[in-house]
């Protein structure tokens, strides 16, 4: 009989994207569940994945917090009963608050509980359930505000990317003209949909230019009007579940600085302009990126000082595909020596079964 584990994971495609690559790496071995939220269901193929909904409230409003303490209170005791009724003797969490009530119940229950940081910085959730873990997984040895205490408890892993961008075909572009591909954010983002798109048209009168754009869905109809207007050749997108096919079509992307979207596009050697979110917890989003930017594969710009002007200057360099474009696409491909699916998946084989 399989030993069960089960991946916490909810909210954003920064958690969930991990869970999902983790679960593919174990089914083979291990009788693999995952739990999420409401919101974290549309990045999960339920005929792919065996899911399960732990919807946790947010803990943000101090107004609302005595309700939702309350809820997370009883989500705990569903957590008790689902974990002794499921068997489970391995929980991993990809951290947020979604993972608090499955985290203590297992710490109850005394299950083995792993964490998984993509992040730069470690997540405020991480922190709170260092102590009940036995492991972090981490892509860098300099993982920000993890307490020196728990040093011990570190294990650097390569970026957990989703098996399909290992199975995507890597031959560089071949389009005549120069593709573009904008990573907005599912929310979409003024920066993306309102700044950039301008400054794109002015360069498409110096060459010739293709845009793949992804936006919020109350913004495509807009985009692709404009880009139409403009006579610029284009795609714009509010969700696509073959992303790593439209990235192996581009030259450059523009993105935010989330770790997964980062992780796969440095998988696919595809050099990239970070703008990373302001307002994200911790600034994880700008470490995030500058973790690239300090290996020389990326070029970064700060939100809080977009300049139009350097912008559109700097992506008429990038597009003759010559000097700093080349050094990082070079820097990329070293980055990612070594980085199969095979090893990935025998190295995270190997750490679970010696805990």
């Amino acid at each position: 009989m399989k030993i069960k584990v089960l991946i916490s994971t909810g909210g954003s495609g920064g958690h969930v994207i991990p869970a999902i690559t983790i679960y593919d790496h174990l089914k083979s071995r291990y009788e693999t569940l995952i739990s999420t939220d409401i919101r974290g269901l549309k990045y999960i193929n339920k005929e792919n994945y065996k899911s399960i909904i732990i919807d946790t409230p947010k803990l943000n409003n101090l107004f609302l917090l005595p309700f939702a303490l309350f809820k997370v209170f009883v989500l705990t005791i569903k957590c008790l009963v689902l974990l002794k009724k499921e068997n489970i003797s391995i929980l991993i969490s990809t951290g947020g608050y979604m993972s608090l009530p499955l985290c203590l119940a297992a710490k109850v229950l005394n299950i083995k509980i792993f964490l998984i940081e993509p992040n730069m910085v470690l997540g405020r959730a991480n922190k709170f359930f260092l102590n009940f873990s036995k492991k972090i997984l981490c892509y860098s040895k300099n993982l920000i505000n993890l307490p020196k205490k728990f040093e011990q408890k570190k294990i650097i892993i390569k970026p957990l990317i989703r098996k399909k961008y290992y199975e995507t075909d890597n031959i560089p572009n071949k389009d005549i003209l120069f593709s573009i591909i904008i990573i907005g954010g599912s929310q979409g983002a003024s920066i993306f949909d309102n700044f950039i798109n301008e400054i794109l048209v002015k360069i498409s009168k110096i060459f010739s230019l293709k845009v793949i754009h992804q936006t919020s869905e109350k913004n495509v109809h807009t985009l692709k009007n404009f880009y139409e207007e403009n006579k610029i050749e284009n795609k714009v997108f509010a969700f696509d579940q073959n992303l790593n096919e439209l990235l192996k079509k581009s030259d450059l992307c523009i993105t935010r600085a989330g770790a997964s979207s980062l992780a796969e596009l440095s998988f696919l050697n595809i050099p990239f302009i970070a703008i990373p979110l302001p307002s994200s917890k911790d600034n994880h989003q700008y470490e995030n990126a500058k973790y690239y930017k300090d290996k020389d594969c990326c070029w970064m710009i700060d939100q809080n000082n977009f300049n139009k002007q350097k912008l559109e200057e700097l992506l008429i360099n990038i597009s003759s595909k010559k000097g700093e474009y080349l050094i990082k696409k070079n820097n990329l491909e070293k980055l990612n020596y070594l980085n199969t699916w095979n090893n990935v998946n025998e190295n995270l084989l190997n750490i679970i079964d010696e805990n």
